[in-house]
């Protein structure tokens, strides 16, 4: 079986019965893992040259969105899977602390500002998600906003859908003893300060609660058209892999072929050899 199919998120998905170490549509250990993630690269790499190479012709694109707990490895995947294609056909967008601006608007507004235009690939590193996730746990909006929220995100994907961009969804899913061992190590390595942040001991004290909200919304948004992928995270190349493996099935989703020369070809050879 694919990734995509051993990692959708379909009718009767559990988070708690995810195992965080295991390794879903792979057999091998890291070593042979990273030696898959790094034959993949050139195809991966074509295949978004094809995409950004057709922005005049199709107005199709990829989404990449990336939700997950502090620590999980959304940084790796920006690295090591996105920074393997040519940066030029890619958005990257990480969603933060709403602005005043964007708070006057609707959730959405400041994400349909950052969708990726035709030939791009484009990453959120979180989301729109944020808005049912933080919302939930911090109480930042109450039952009746929230089951709205689900709403207007089944309504804005199947639309940005059927406007040709293909929406990959990765929940990477680490266990809060994993969480523990990485951010003792930003605080062990000088070179990791930078990384740590004494507020994520307060998101991760609500632990149990981010899980239960996490599953609220896959069950919620798990879709035939964008389903939900549940990675185990606690092996960075496994969720590297796997990513990878999605990302390179999207593409091919496509069908794309090199777009044909807008100029005379035979013309132009004569012309260069006559220079």
């Amino acid at each position: 079986m694919s990734f995509a199919d051993v990692l959708r998120a379909g009718e009767g998905f559990r988070l708690s019965e995810v195992d965080p170490d295991a390794t879903p549509g792979f057999t091998g250990g890291k070593k042979e893992g990273e030696k898959a993630l790094a034959a993949g690269t050139a195809e991966l790499g074509e295949l978004q040259e094809l995409l950004f190479a057709n922005k005049e012709h199709d107005p199709r694109s990829v989404l990449l969105v990336l939700q997950a707990m502090d620590t999980a490895g959304k940084g790796g995947i920006v690295r090591h899977v996105v920074g393997a294609v040519d940066p030029q056909g890619v958005h990257i967008h990480a969603f933060k602390k709403p602005t005043p601006e964007e708070l006057a608007h609707d959730f959405l507004w400041r994400v349909e500002r950052e969708l990726p235009k035709p030939g791009y690939l484009g990453v959120f590193d979180r989301s729109h998600y944020e808005d049912v996730l933080i919302g939930r746990v911090r109480r930042l909006a109450d039952a009746g906003e929230l089951e709205r929220r689900y709403g207007a995100i089944l309504d804005f994907e199947e639309r940005v859908a059927a406007s040709g961009t293909v929406i990959v969804k990765c929940m990477l899913h680490i266990s809060k003893e994993e969480q523990r061992a990485r951010l003792a190590e930003r605080l062990d390595r000088p070179d990791k300060y930078w990384k740590y942040n004494p507020g994520d001991l307060e998101e991760r004290a609500l632990w149990d609660e981010y899980q239960e909200a996490y599953q609220v919304a896959i069950e919620r948004t798990s879709t035939a058209t964008v389903p939900w992928h549940v990675i185990p995270a606690n092996r960075k190349w496994y969720a590297r892999l796997a990513i990878s493996q999605l990302l390179t099935d999207a593409l091919r989703s496509l069908g794309q072929g090199w777009p044909p020369a807008d100029f005379d070809v035979e013309e132009q050879k004569a012309a260069l050899a006559a220079s």
